[in-house]
């Protein structure tokens, strides 16, 4: 069973047709108005740009964050630190 949805959603002032998995519609209707909100508060706050400048702006912010969430999220450096108690565990448990 095809389970994909054809939805329109508003970006900065244009319509966007998208087919998706009905199981992602609140996931993309959230994520276009967090945009749109974004962008409403840089043309609030810049009167000289167009809406481009401020499609970009929005996701230069949005991607940052972004990125500060995966840095924060990256294991790789506490699985290091197991590995290496691992095996300090290990050499200490054979001299014993």
């Amino acid at each position: 069973m095809d389970d994909k949805l054809s939805i329109k959603v508003q970006v900065a002032d244009r319509y966007y047709p998208l087919k998706i998995e009905r199981r992602d519609e609140e996931k993309i209707r959230k994520a276009a108005k967090l945009i749109n909100e974004k962008v409403l508060q840089y043309k609030q706050r810049y009167t000289d740009k167009d809406s481009q400048d401020f499609l970009a702006m929005a996701a230069m912010q949005f991607v940052t964050r972004l990125m500060e969430c995966e840095e924060n999220h990256d294991l790789s450096p506490l699985l290091e630190n197991v590995k290496e108690i691992s095996e300090e565990l290990s050499e200490y448990l054979k001299e014993e």
